[in-house]
């Protein structure tokens, strides 16, 4: 409907979505943030499959707490896959 319903702090635990850089749309929890005072604060991220990698914080956008997003995700729910996997799920829906 375009309204805001609640707001989401940013807190460990929070549901990120990556909006910027290397990991750009993959989605998982904020396990841990790093100030660093006069440069980039660095957020530490881990994915559904266990997968930890790290960011500029201001990549990050949160879009829920818990495991419950406010938004709708995207097709393959912001999990990254490998060349090879996409390659294989491609030859198996016939596309190859």
């Amino acid at each position: 409907t375009g309204k805001m319903t609640d707001i989401i702090k940013s807190e460990l635990g929070a549901m990120v979505m990556l909006t910027k850089g290397h990991n750009v749309g993959r989605v998982g929890q904020l396990m841990h943030v790093e100030r660093h005072e006069g440069s980039f604060h660095i957020a530490t991220v881990k994915d559904t499959k266990g997968h930890t990698f790290s960011t500029r914080m201001q990549n990050v956008f949160i879009i829920g707490s818990g495991n419950h997003p406010q938004v709708t995700l995207p097709k393959g729910r912001g999990i990254k896959k490998t060349i090879l996997q996409e390659r294989d799920e491609a030859v198996a829906r016939g596309d190859l």
